[in-house]
C-alpha cells in the first residue's frame, strides 16, 4: 500500500450537497433556504444567544454581587509540596519561585495544611492557615509571617 492509494472506508464519507442546480435536483431555486425572509439572505443568521426580539435572558435576570477591588489574593502551597527541602532549610517565597514551585505570587504566599511535614524547616510566607501553622510547629519547625 501506497500513500496515493489510501481512501477512506466505504460509506464513511458523503458527497457535498450541491445546491442550485435545477428544480429536479431538490435543491434548486431557493437553494433549500425556503421563501424570503431574514434567513434567505446572504449573511442572515441570528446571535446564538437571539430570542426573537424579546428582552434577553442575561437582560432579566436581576444583577447580584460586586466586586471588591481590595481582595487580597494569594499564591497557595501545600505542605507536602515543602518536603522536597533539606532539614534545616529556610523557605521563602523566592526561594519556591526560584525552584519551581509557584510561578508568581500575586498578593503573597499562603500556606495550606494539605498533606504531611515530615522536616524541620523554618517557612516564610505571607500567611498560614492554622492547620499548617500546627503541623509546621508540630515537625519541630517555625513558621514566620512577613509582611506584604
Amino acid at each position: 500500500m501506497r500513500l496515493n492509494e489510501l481512501r477512506p472506508p466505504k460509506g464513511s464519507t458523503r458527497a457535498k450537497k450541491r445546491l442550485g442546480k435545477g428544480q429536479g435536483s431538490g435543491t434548486g431555486k431557493t437553494s433549500g433556504k425556503g421563501h424570503k425572509g431574514q434567513l434567505s439572505r446572504s449573511g442572515g443568521k441570528s446571535r446564538p444567544w437571539f430570542s426573537g426580539g424579546q428582552m434577553p435572558l442575561q437582560r432579566r435576570l436581576p444583577k447580584r454581587g460586586f466586586t471588591n477591588i481590595f481582595r487580597k489574593e494569594y499564591t497557595v502551597v501545600n505542605l507536602d509540596k515543602l518536603n522536597g527541602f533539606s532539614d534545616g532549610a529556610i523557605v521563602t517565597p523566592k526561594l519556591l519561585k526560584s525552584v519551581g514551585i509557584i510561578k508568581k505570587w500575586k498578593d503573597g504566599v499562603k500556606i495550606l495544611g494539605d498533606g504531611e511535614l515530615d522536616k524541620s524547616l523554618t517557612v516564610k510566607a505571607h500567611r498560614f492557615s492554622k492547620s499548617a501553622l500546627s503541623k509546621i510547629e508540630g515537625a519541630g519547625g517555625k513558621a514566620v509571617e512577613i509582611g506584604l
